[in-house]
């Protein structure tokens, strides 16, 4: 082992990359520091971030590493198989989080459309069910629960049911409706 080689555990708790990222966040963290937490561990030669460096210098920094393959990443010494495994998994991941487009989504621009969105489902339920709709600053529903299942012909649901799913959500609005199974609708005064 050199005597010049930083391992890091050598280096001060607050500065390592894990605790850095979880301090932080990770756009704060460099290429290097990224790349050295994926890495996990360095070789007895050098600390995993001196290995990351030398992955990142033949990628020719970001630049390659998108079309790295298998074969490629495991002819630089210290990254084995279940190394480059890992880098390939995390640039796929990366690659499909930048192809994700999320599915149109259903817009409420009435009280009908907010019913015709769950009225088929609903009508040929036998027992009473809350259900909530949580929509976006655009009126696209973002979510549908089922909150609460009453029995044949109640219901009862707390406020705080509804609401710790719109936090949850960030939803900007909230569409509530329960159905009648047994086919009487009450009027309340």
């Amino acid at each position: 082992m050199k005597s010049d080689v930083i391992m890091i555990r050598d280096v001060p708790l607050e500065d390592r990359p894990r605790e850095r990222l979880t301090r932080l966040g990770p756009s704060h963290l460099s290429n290097q520091e990224l790349l050295a937490i994926l890495l996990g561990s360095g070789t007895r030669e050098e600390s995993v971030m001196e290995l990351a460096n030398r992955v990142l210098i033949h990628f020719e920094g970001l630049k390659l590493l998108p079309d790295a393959i298998l074969e490629e990443l495991t002819v630089i010494k210290g990254i084995g198989k279940a190394k480059a495994v890992l880098i390939l998994a995390a640039l796929e991941l990366g690659r499909r989080l930048n192809q994700y487009k999320p599915n149109d989504r259903y817009v409420v621009r009435s009280p009908k459309d907010g019913a015709d969105f769950i009225m088929e489902e609903m009508r040929t339920l036998n027992q009473e069910h809350f259900v909530a709709l949580f929509l976006n600053t655009k009126n696209q529903i973002i979510h549908r629960q089922t909150i609460f299942v009453g029995s044949l012909n109640a219901s009862i649901v707390h406020p705080r049911e509804v609401f710790r799913e719109a936090v949850k959500r960030s939803a900007a609005s909230i569409i509530v409706a329960h159905n009648h199974p047994s086919g009487v609708r009450l009027q309340s005064a």
